[in-house]
């Protein structure tokens, strides 16, 4: 079972960049499928990329695609997300999730994910 834990969140300003990472305490997490989520205050979690434990198939909400891009290295036991050209409705905790099976084409809602990290703040200032 997974422990996630998210880290590099913070403070940006318009058009600048970040970089999340999510690791596992248990370091089991290559054998997951992971996906990062949102959710800014007032609005409901959206899942913006997921990726597969083997990098094979990756997928990006229309709002993030072209901009932020989903990486693992499963000999560092880490998932990544950069995040370039930030906008001010990029402000929203981010969240890794991650689950052993999950259907094809990669799903990215909510319930498709059992095992979940604390969160990060990412800030855009305008």
């Amino acid at each position: 079972q997974v422990k996630l834990i998210e880290s590099g969140g913070g403070l940006a300003q318009t058009g600048g960049s970040l970089r999340l990472s999510c690791t596992d305490t248990s370091r089991d997490l290559p054998h997951y499928n992971v996906a990062w989520f949102r959710q800014a205050p007032g609005k409901e979690r959206e899942c913006i990329a997921a990726i597969t434990w083997g990098s094979g198939h990756l997928r990006y909400a229309d709002s993030v695609k072209g901009r932020f891009t989903i990486s693992r290295d499963n000999a560092k036991n880490t998932v990544s997300l950069q995040m370039n050209s930030l906008k001010p409705e990029d402000t929203a905790i981010y969240y890794c999730a991650a689950d052993r099976e999950v259907e094809m084409p990669l799903q990215m809602t909510a319930t498709a994910y059992d095992y979940w990290g604390q969160g990060t703040q990412v800030t855009v200032s305008s």
